[in-house]
């Protein structure tokens, strides 16, 4: 047995901040706006939402938000051409079996977009 969809919620201080870089860099599409959330859609059945009124927690290593897809290297060049920091190109790590890169949101969330060298599903 499984579920319909995942949705994850984070605090975010500075929803205007977190909705441009959402919308316009990463060009998720807004699937709710609820005032003082927002959710993204970023999957087939996956979303991400953001809101004012959560507790904020400190920002740690611990938390990755990871987007997969077969094009690391599109959306690499994609987003260093949009001006996102990030710090190393793509990369193979054999430990786990995936190309990916990492960047920040303008929360200081840690971004990760993947591919795994065999797919989940």
């Amino acid at each position: 047995m499984t579920f319909d969809q995942t949705l994850t919620f984070l605090h975010t201080s500075d929803l205007d901040a977190t909705s441009r870089f959402y919308e316009e860099i990463l060009e998720l599409p807004l699937i709710r706006d609820q005032g003082i959330c927002r959710i993204y859609k970023t999957s087939g059945n996956g979303y991400l939402g953001f809101c004012t009124h959560l507790d904020e927690t400190p920002v740690s290593k611990n938390i990755i938000l990871t987007l997969v897809t077969d094009n690391v290297d599109t959306w690499y060049e994609t987003l260093l051409a949009k001006g996102v920091d990030i710090t190393t190109p793509p990369i193979h790590n054999s430990k786990y079996q995936i190309y990916h890169f990492f960047f920040k949101d303008p929360n200081g969330y840690t971004l990760e977009i993947q591919r795994f060298d065999e797919r989940l599903s």
